[in-house]
């Protein structure tokens, strides 16, 4: 039987935040005897650690306890107060953005795995196709906002100014010659977007979470190589040492993970290590 915890969003948040009051940093951390709970989106997060937890944590002396969360903010924020041990669904990038705009100090530990960036269509078949003024779906938070325009700007759909960076917004574009309307929505909602606009950037967990596949579905697919976006375990600052955290860093990057990646995702997860 799995023993991954699904909660609601919105009383995790609360949760977490009322918890963070009792948990103040790395000397409040649980126990190192009791299990390691960590927090995680549930598509391909989830089910990774869900792998690792049937099938190597035993073996690895790992009590292991995953928490399922479908938004962006409230895993790092769990992780920040000490409701849960470690996270694991972000990029660097982002969480960069995150610490420096919450005043957190949540630090990477291993990379994982690529969920590459796509853009989406029920209605045309390639980019190419979007018809003058479609309207294009992007995730809203500033990183993969950014993202997904150069993901656009990297098929030629549009053009950047010159230095854009990880906080690119529409108002950076230098041209767009079909004169594309962008809409900016919460990262988790735009796959259900895509009957309401032309097409749509979607996030790799949340387009598998919604039965696409990357590799075959999307118009346009983010490039793996020197990618930034590897997704990473990560733990509030001074728990990098937990002997827990080493032992799941060290099965998550495990041959027997690779091929579990390699198998259950065909290419629409890309394992990076």
């Amino acid at each position: 039987m799995r023993n991954t915890t699904k909660t609601v969003t919105t009383v995790l948040a609360a949760g977490a935040l009322a918890l963070g009051l009792a948990a103040c940093g790395p000397d409040s951390a649980k126990s190192a005897s009791g299990p390691l709970v960590v927090a995680a989106s549930p598509v391909p997060h989830a089910e990774i650690l869900t792998y690792v937890k049937d099938h190597l944590a035993d073996k690895a002396g790992l009590k292991l306890e995953v928490k399922e969360f479908t938004d962006y903010n409230t895993p790092n924020i769990a992780t920040q107060d000490g409701s849960v041990d470690a996270n694991y669904f972000q990029n660097q990038p982002f969480l960069d953005d995150f610490n420096k705009k919450k005043g957190t100090d949540i630090v990477p530990v291993v990379t994982v795995h690529l969920e590459p960036l796509g853009l989406y269509s029920h209605k045309v078949k390639k980019a190419d196709d979007l018809k003058k003024g479609a309207s294009v779906a992007v995730p809203s938070d500033t990183v993969n906002e950014a993202r997904a325009l150069k993901l656009l700007a990297a098929n030629k759909v549009i053009k950047l100014k010159d230095g854009v960076g990880n906080e690119a917004t529409p108002k950076d574009i230098a041209a767009n010659p079909k004169n594309l309307k962008f809409k900016e929505l919460e990262a988790a909602q735009l796959p259900r977007s895509l009957d309401d606009v032309d097409a749509a950037v979607i996030n790799g967990n949340y387009a598998i979470e919604a039965d696409l596949k990357p590799a075959k579905d999307a118009l346009v697919l983010e490039s793996p190589t020197n990618n930034p976006y590897g997704n990473f375990l990560a733990v509030k600052k001074g728990n990098e040492d937990d002997p827990r955290v080493k032992k799941l860093a060290k099965l998550l990057t495990s041959p027997q993970v690779k091929k579990f990646i390699k198998d259950k995702y065909d290419g629409s997860v890309l394992a990076s290590f």
